[in-house]
């Protein structure tokens, strides 16, 4: 073997284990390392696309990046900041006054920008003839399109603000700052910062609100909030933490992480397995060189040479296999995300690698080890063998990767904790289910497919388990897309109502809802409106009854909007206690466990100085993202209804009511219109390409998955080659061979399917209860679906190989 120290040498071992890639066993470990590749980069590749696009979403309805929120103006040391860190910087100024015209007044929200506001997003300004502009100069005036009929004015017209005359410039068709509040939003005004002193409604003790924008690197946003300590009163507002959209993005994040890693964990499981397939299937070759001279490290580098060319191949035809996929995958996406996508640089083909890497060193390293210490009389008599713990520290590497990368990632702990325990438990349950099937009378075929499951049975629990926890994960990623999508629908659906009328007289209420019924305009009921506070808890201060958190509740800091009913909404689930309509109050639950409240608890307010007492009835689940009036506090009516109110009522308007819209507002001036028509708009798009991207992420997810279960079921098949040739030797017939076949991968196929079901429909309830706090359902339909797509994965896989099994012997 000196010759093989050589150049030649080497050369030979490079040409062999080109050899050994193309027309030996290694083919099917390179084409699962390429899949694993080729699945990452386009998942990631277009995960990061569609997260990219969600970010700008968030942010473009904040008008800038980052948003510092305050009630006095923001402080140089942040502007300073700000500077050093060469971010791009606006300024706003909000505050409520009134506006007067010759023929009205009207209660306004009047925000004072400066030329380069926003940073994000659009300010649509139409002005005389249809002119638009998408910027203040000063000395112009900008009025909601409701004020024009509410204050009886028209573009020229003079409308006051404070002590300052302007003439109104125009519209506003579009404003980026989209918030939800029904008890605090009013109709906006748009006026240049230069103007507002000229207001002079901004004095000692006025209620005023400073934003200052931010546009910049992440990097930058990142560290100009960390390097300044919030004061009361302040806050930084971002696309994670505000509003309606904050919580569509960040579950549509959790579920991009999510999909990606269970598409990895696929891949792991069927890299495992045909590496160690590999492994097994040249252990003959090793002991045969052994024999004839070579040395354990001349092996080790015809191996390593082999790995490393098997390596670099995957990852360049994996790599350019990804990018045809994400191509692919973005053809439903046309019209949906938006024409100029943004990049994503290198980071799903270096991610992709990597994940290969982490996955394959253990996964081959350890087999190729054991594979080395393969003795060379396995030539003349097969060895048995040994259990062997060599090379198990591998092991440790994409472990402690999983734990850089998801360390404080508690949902994808949950799931990764709930597989590791269902698959030991789907591999005891099938090989059980296989077992109680053995018991019964079966034909020939089934009975010796049963018998031979039952000889091997290692290898049949990993294989059962391997298929079932596949299945298992498609069906996860497909069950909880639907979930997740399902509820945003149910929150925000198509009929919801975007227009809120407020402070609705007593005396008003009556003919307000008369009028809308009139038009045949679906509105909610009416709801009478208190301004108190939470006092006590069981006779004791509130904030000293809830400990230390107490002065940290914000419910205890504010007043908050009280209401009294007959019935509950039906939009609010009970979730403890039963709600009665003598001497009750129903509390919203995550309010009630902030302070340690429950059933049967006395809690004291005030409205207006004059205190009153009730005892808690029940406690309701609130989605206060959905656009519907609720409250932390409901009363029965006998506690508060002889207390001063106004009334609340939501409605839905068509583009063809309009008209009819304006003339409310002219007809009950008193009456607060809350236009949430823009809002509701923009929510709508965003969960648009939202329900898309993931729908054809989790498409992706899906065919992975089934690529996976395919390639493993082939490794299977092709494992019983020697066995079926002895069966033939024996003079078995080609029919017994293939209905043999067909009955062992049949019956694995259902068992599979069957528990792959059950064990999806634990880790979705446990994901949609505890990770995404949503509520939970049983999906009836995937006790039929996963089975049958079981059926029909092993009938490919079979049929693709059954042929070349069942050859003729020469």
């Amino acid at each position: 073997m000196s010759k093989l120290q050589t150049p030649s040498g080497a050369q030979m071992v490079m040409r062999w284990s080109w050899r050994e890639i193309w027309q030996g066993q290694l083919w099917p470990v390179m084409a699962a390392l390429t899949l694993i590749i080729a699945c990452v980069v386009a998942l990631s590749a277009l995960a990061i696309r569609v997260e990219k696009v969600m970010t700008d979403h968030g942010r473009s309805m904040l008008a800038g990046d980052l948003v510092f929120r305050s009630a006095n103006p923001t402080p140089e040391l942040i502007l300073n900041k700000a500077q050093q860190l060469n971010l791009t910087i606006s300024e706003q100024t909000r505050f409520q006054t009134m506006a007067f015209s010759d023929k009205g007044m009207q209660l306004v929200t009047v925000k004072a920008v400066p030329d380069n506001y926003p940073l994000r997003g659009e300010l649509i300004l139409t002005g005389e003839g249809g002119a638009v502009q998408s910027s203040l100069q000063p000395g112009q005036l900008w009025l909601a399109e409701r004020l024009f009929s509410l204050l009886e004015v028209k573009i020229g017209d003079v409308v006051a603000i404070g002590d300052v005359e302007l003439r109104v410039s125009g519209k506003i068709e579009s404003e980026p700052e989209l918030s939800y509040n029904p008890f605090r939003t009013m109709p906006s005004v748009f006026i240049h910062v230069a103007d507002l002193d000229k207001t002079g409604a901004l004095q000692l003790g006025s209620r005023v609100q400073y934003r200052s924008f931010f546009k910049g690197s992440d990097s930058a946003l990142a560290q100009i909030q960390q390097d300044y300590p919030l004061q009361a009163g302040e806050r930084w507002i971002s696309e994670d933490n505000q509003g309606r959209s904050a919580d569509l993005i960040g579950k549509a994040k959790q579920y991009l992480s999510l999909t990606i890693l269970m598409v990895i964990l696929m891949a792991a499981v069927t890299l495992v397995l045909t590496c160690q397939h590999y492994a097994s299937s040249r252990s003959a070759t090793v002991a045969m060189l052994k024999s004839m001279g070579a040395s354990k490290s001349w092996l080790r580098r015809w191996l390593l040479s082999q790995v490393g060319l098997m390596f670099s191949m995957a990852i360049i035809f994996g790599s350019l296999i990804g990018l045809g996929l994400e191509l692919l995958l973005r053809l439903p996406l046309t019209g949906i995300l938006p024409e100029q996508l943004p990049g994503y640089g290198w980071q799903p083909f270096v991610f992709a690698s990597a994940v290969a890497l982490l996955i394959g060193l253990p996964a081959l390293g350890i087999p190729l080890l054991r594979l080395l210490d393969t003795p060379a009389i396995a030539v003349l008599q097969a060895q048995s063998e040994k259990s062997s713990k060599k090379g198990v520290w591998l092991i440790a590497v994409p472990i402690c990767a999983f734990l850089l990368v998801y360390g404080t990632n508690s949902l994808v702990w949950m799931v990764f904790a709930g597989l590791v325990v269902l698959f030991l438990l789907l591999a005891g349950g099938s090989y059980l289910l296989l077992h109680l099937l053995s018991k019964a009378k079966w034909g020939a075929a089934m009975s010796l497919a049963l018998s031979r499951i039952k000889r091997s049975a290692i290898n049949s629990m990993m294989q059962l388990a391997a298929l079932s926890g596949s299945l298992m994960l498609v069906a996860v990623i497909w069950l909880v897309k639907s979930d997740l999508l399902g509820d945003w629908q149910q929150t925000l659906p198509p009929d919801a109502p975007n227009v809120f009328a407020l402070n609705i007289a007593p005396t008003q209420q009556q003919a307000y809802l008369h009028k809308l019924d009139q038009q045949q305009v679906q509105r909610s009921q009416g709801y009478p409106i208190i301004r108190g506070r939470l006092t006590q808890i069981n006779g004791q201060d509130a904030k000293q009854y809830a400990d230390h958190d107490g002065n940290h509740i914000n419910a205890l800091r504010r007043e908050l909007n009280f209401t009294w009913v007959e019935q509950l909404p039906d939009h609010n689930q009970v979730v403890a206690g039963q709600w009665t309509t003598q001497a009750g109050v129903s509390l919203e639950q995550e309010l009630a466990q902030e302070l340690g409240v429950r059933v049967g608890d006395r809690l004291g307010f005030s409205v207006n100085g004059q205190p009153f007492s009730a005892q808690v009835n029940s406690l309701r689940q609130v989605q206060w993202q959905s656009m519907k009036p609720n409250f932390y506090v409901i009363f029965s009516p006998d506690v508060v209804q002889g207390l001063p109110a106004t009334w609340l009522v939501s409605f839905r308007i068509n583009d063809q009511q309009v008209p009819f819209l304006n003339q409310l507002g002219r007809d009950y001036p008193t009456v607060s219109l809350l236009d949430l028509r823009t809002m509701g708009g923009k929510i709508q798009a965003i969960l648009g390409q939202i329900t898309w991207s993931l729908t054809v992420l989790a498409g992706l997810g899906v065919i992975s998955g089934i690529l996976l279960i395919f390639t493993l079921l082939r490794l299977s098949l092709n494992q019983r080659r020697r066995e079926i040739t002895l069966y033939r030797t024996l003079g078995a017939s080609r029919k017994r061979i293939s209905q043999t076949l067909w009955s062992e991968y049949g019956v694995m196929a259902v068992s599979a399917g069957l528990l792959a079901v059950i064990g999806a429909e634990l880790i979705v309830f446990s994901l949609i209860k505890w990770g995404f706090e949503l509520t939970p359902s049983l999906h009836i339909g995937m006790w039929f679906v996963l089975p049958i797509l079981a059926m029909l994965v092993v009938f490919a896989s079979l049929s693709s190989v059954i042929q070349q099994l069942l050859r003729p012997l020469k």
